[in-house]
């Protein structure tokens, strides 16, 4: 394998790289408004919830934009950062996404140079051919070569309490010439305030071969909060105990890595259940089955044999995400349906169901649930295009409203 090949596939991108060349195209990008009901297992705060309503009887235009158009302190700061090519909107995806009330938090990797800001939230209310980016929580966070601002954030998690925790790799350019700038961290900001409330050091529970890719964040039945990250490399699940401040490492099964290369994607979802029997899901692009693990044995580290394994996979599978409850999202490698799973049945197609597919030339990295609208959100690009290097003056991004299109 090339080295450019191993460096798409530490970052999660293999998926979408595979099939690069073929997806490939210049056709006019437009993509389609449209809503769908969702009754999740777990629902937002109650001051959300109040102002959700029941049904939505209309759909909610797509936010869409090009590039990166961020919302900047001033005119003469937006020159400094572009005559020091820190802003090339070129260099700007989001891959990543969580929903709180009218914003959606988005994760921008800093996977070429001239990414000003790594984090960022979009206003859903935006109408317009050009959504803008304002930093999140603020602009000194988002310093590159500060180790305690983000460096490079390659996923998101919103938690029952409106905390917003963002995994932070370290890495820079990661595309171009990668630079370690800092440790891989976890840092969580209150949503509705910005303020910080936990930083998570990482380096005692990585090693420099480490490929940390997916977070999910999790409360115990006690109140204790669990941070359960993937480390592809070492075919392990990092899992840190935020209220003890303490961590270990399960390594997985050899069986998890059946079919893999040396580098490949290790894939991480939660399903939630009513009694509080949450179940982490996890499998390798290239593995040939899937996998899962009751969280409550990740928490007392009573791990050894509890390992599930559901099945053949019947393909390279992509997980984009839940609704919060049972139901797991992916779509197949290459392909732009999106497949709903609900985790309470059996592993098999006949239990899949079509509910979305995407535009000509996107492909959908991330599914969320919007308690707001009581919909689920994806969020789709461009992306083999902005890996050739042929997106123009950006890549083009949407977050779409999933409608069921596709019963």
């Amino acid at each position: 394998m090339s080295i450019r090949g191993a460096l798409l596939l530490a970052l999660g991108l293999a998926v979408i790289v595979a099939h690069a060349s073929a997806l490939t195209c210049n056709c006019a990008r437009c993509a389609a408004a449209a809503s769908s009901p969702i009754t999740p297992a777990y629902q937002a705060d109650s001051s959300e919830q109040q102002t959700a309503p029941a049904t939505v009887t209309r759909s909610s235009p797509a936010v869409q934009w090009i590039g990166g158009s961020f919302v900047w302190p001033c005119v003469s700061t937006k020159n400094i950062y572009k005559q020091s090519k820190r802003y090339v909107p070129k260099s700007v995806i989001a891959t990543r996404m969580q929903i709180y009330g009218t914003e959606a938090f988005v994760a921008l990797p800093r996977f070429k140079a001239g990414v000003p800001a790594t984090l960022v939230k979009v206003d859903l209310k935006h109408r317009g051919c050009q959504a803008e980016l304002t930093p999140f929580p603020c602009w000194s966070v988002q310093e590159e070569g500060n180790c305690e601002a983000l460096q490079s954030v390659v996923d998101i998690f919103l938690d029952s309490n409106n905390i917003l925790w963002a995994l932070d790799a370290g890495i820079v350019n990661t595309l171009e010439q990668p630079v370690r700038r800092c440790s891989p961290k976890v840092m969580a900001f209150d949503v509705k305030t910005g303020k910080l409330i936990k930083k998570v050091d990482l380096s005692s529970l990585t090693c420099p071969a480490s490929r940390l890719q997916y977070l999910i964040v999790d409360y115990t039945k006690d109140g204790r909060i669990f941070l359960y990250i993937s480390d592809a490399a070492t075919r392990s699940i990092i899992v840190y105990d935020v209220t003890s401040s303490k961590g270990y490492r399960l390594v997985l099964p050899k069986a998890v890595t059946l079919g893999c290369g040396k580098t490949d994607v290790l894939y991480l979802a939660l399903a939630r259940s009513e009694c509080g029997n949450n179940v982490l899901f996890f499998t390798y692009l290239s593995s040939q089955r899937l996998f899962s693990i009751k969280t409550g044995y990740l928490a007392t580290g009573s791990t050894a044999g509890h390992v599930h394994d559901h099945g053949p996979k019947n393909g390279k599978i992509v997980i984009l995400g839940t609704d919060g409850g049972q139901y797991l999202f992916f779509r197949y490698e290459g392909s732009s349906e999106i497949l709903r799973w609900n985790t309470n049945t059996c592993f098999k197609g006949d239990n899949y169901e079509v509910v979305y597919k995407s535009p000509d030339c996107l492909l959908a990295t991330q599914v969320a649930p919007d308690y707001k609208i009581q919909r689920l959100r994806i969020l789709e690009s461009n992306f083999p295009d902005f890996i050739l290097g042929q997106v123009g003056c950006g890549a083009y991004q949407v977050i779409n409203v999933i409608d069921n299109q596709c019963q």
